[in-house]
């Protein structure tokens, strides 16, 4: 299995991705060829897949942010298909990502997770995520 960044627009990565958001989220909403294309053209956004003979079994996205306190990083929709899951995939995608935002140049790197997704929140402590004492917020648009 390895960890590619996705660069280029293709078909099959759009399949995998609209195959692998709704085991993420109920809500998550289908990716169209546009929105792929403004994602890998975005400066900001780097998509990671992680792949296993030619077959896509995961994915996230590092975004990458400058702000006045100094460059930060976030890792979002992380996923591994449900079939592929318990063999260190999501594992190898975070610390992929850890190690990108590092190489950016970012003083941190944040994510979120669902506090049901026991299995994802217990790999986030073990691979040397602090939970934060916050309140998050979010208004819809």
């Amino acid at each position: 299995m390895e960890v590619v960044k996705i660069t280029e627009y293709s078909p099959k990565v759009l399949s995998a991705l609209n195959r692998l958001l709704p085991q993420l989220s109920d809500s998550a909403r289908r990716v169209s060829e546009e929105d792929l294309r403004t994602i890998l053209a975005s400066g900001a956004s780097h998509l990671y897949m992680a792949m296993e003979s030619e077959t896509f079994l995961g994915a996230l996205t590092l975004v990458i942010f400058d702000i006045p306190t100094g460059r930060r990083a976030r890792i979002e929709d992380v996923v591994v298909d449900s079939q592929a899951r318990d063999q260190g995939i999501g594992q190898k995608l975070i610390a992929h990502a850890v190690q990108a935002a590092s190489g950016f140049g970012a003083r941190s790197i944040d994510l979120t997770s669902n506090s049901g997704r026991t299995a994802a929140n217990a790999l986030y402590l073990k691979m040397g995520f602090e939970q934060k004492q916050t309140n998050a917020y979010r208004m819809f648009l």
